[in-house]
């Protein structure tokens, strides 16, 4: 049967589905391995850095082409057996062949490049934190399923490799806890079988939070996490970190690090549930949360009485004017930020270089766009002190970086 050319593809510098050689020479923050054929880049997933690969090209653009995998013709020394069989066929995880070592060093390449290239910024970039636990760490999963097919077949789980909208079944998530794991036949059939008696059901989400309660799948439910001493409750279906292995090292190194230049008090921007908040509460006279989310604030001053911590505030923070009504003395107050994806907005950016705290701990889930931020910040008059990875989610591409600022 003759091979179907997609109609928009562009057959130079390589035709469709040709087939070339090449030394992987990195990986990008994305997971994928970069190497030269006649200096032109091809990317290619699930290889290792120093691998001789053959791979299929099936995407050309202006500078790069793409590819898939065929055969690693040289295995690097790092390279390991995935531990999960539907590695490389689910999206969810990217370094599965990579020893944990391997991945923490790769990890804090990919954090040391985004601040070379996006924040101008040439600072040392220390090992990433490893987490406790390499697979079965995840204490939340969010399964999607479509409606279900003719046949009445309906998969649950995550998309496919490389598609939008396609998923793959998954019984068994490898890192995801033991718990989840345990829980999820029984979900998935109970969600099957009210597919089955609502035909024209659309498509949506599964929850699977493991937390004190036990494992919970409604969104609305009130939950109770617990990190270090102090417990945390929520809604089921709110954020909350989910690592609980390797959290309470991330915080006690975040309350480390806002309170080593001497500061006496405390502003945790951002603040959600209190996790911050709270759990460095005692190495400060006074410390006050401010969130945008009425609703987070009230979970964190519950929380605050559930622990019984009498040092602590929080405050509903307008985005306009987050440091409004603080009378903290700027020269004696750290900072700690932990915004969303997207980074700081340019109008907190702002407020934070007027309002000038001598300390500033920036926790950030994307340091391509905590790159950026800093650059601000640096600009405004901070230097940094430390840059310290703390890796959440092994066998992903994501990495959380902590990044350390005093006033120059």
């Amino acid at each position: 049967m003759e091979m179907q050319v997609p109609k928009n593809f562009v057959a130079e510098p390589f035709e469709y589905h040709q087939e070339v050689e090449f030394i992987v020479e990195r990986l990008t923050n994305l997971g994928k391995g970069v190497g030269r054929v006649d200096g032109w880049v091809v990317m290619v997933p699930f290889v290792a850095p120093g691998e001789l690969v053959k791979v299929r090209v099936f995407r050309n653009f202006k500078n790069y082409s793409d590819a898939d995998l065929i055969e690693v013709v040289k295995i690097s020394p790092d390279r390991v057996d995935p531990k999960c069989p539907l590695y490389t066929n689910c999206g969810g995880c990217q370094y599965q062949h990579l020893s944990y070592k391997t991945q923490l060093i790769v990890k804090t390449r990919h954090v040391k490049e985004l601040m070379q290239k996006l924040g101008e910024i040439d600072f040392p970039v220390n090992l990433a934190h490893g987490s406790p636990r390499e697979y079965n760490y995840r204490s939340k999963i969010t399964p999607h399923y479509n409606r279900p097919e003719h046949d009445g077949s309906q998969p649950v789980g995550f998309l496919k490799y490389g598609r939008r909208n396609q998923i793959i079944d998954v019984k068994n998530c490898s890192i995801a806890t033991d718990a989840i794991n345990a829980a999820l036949p029984v979900a998935r059939d109970n969600l099957k079988r009210s597919s089955g008696k609502k035909r024209r059901q659309r498509g949506g989400t599964l929850l699977m939070r493991d937390v004190i309660e036990g494992v919970v799948n409604d969104p609305q439910q009130i939950v109770s996490e617990r990190v270090g001493e102090i417990t945390f409750q929520f809604k089921a279906g709110e954020f909350f970190q989910n690592n609980p292995f390797i959290l309470p090292q991330l915080v006690e190194y975040v309350a480390a690090e806002a309170s080593s230049g001497g500061a006496r008090y405390l502003i945790d921007a951002y603040c959600g549930v209190g996790l911050f908040s709270l759990s460095t509460a005692s190495s400060f006279k006074e410390v006050a949360g401010v969130e945008i989310s009425e609703q987070a604030v009230r979970w964190a001053q519950a929380n605050c009485t559930i622990s019984d911590i009498k040092n602590v505030r929080f405050v509903i923070g307008k985005a306009e004017g987050i440091f409004e009504g603080l009378k903290f003395p700027a020269e004696e107050t750290a900072l700690v930020i932990d915004p969303p994806r997207k980074g700081c907005d340019e109008c907190f950016r702002q407020q934070l270089l007027q309002f000038r705290p001598m300390r500033v701990i920036y926790v950030s889930c994307d340091p391509a766009t905590q790159a950026r931020d800093l650059k601000d910040f640096i600009e405004g008059g901070y230097k940094i002190t430390q840059i310290q990875p703390f890796d959440l989610f092994p066998h992903t591409r994501h990495i959380e970086s902590v990044v350390s600022l005093s006033l120059a």
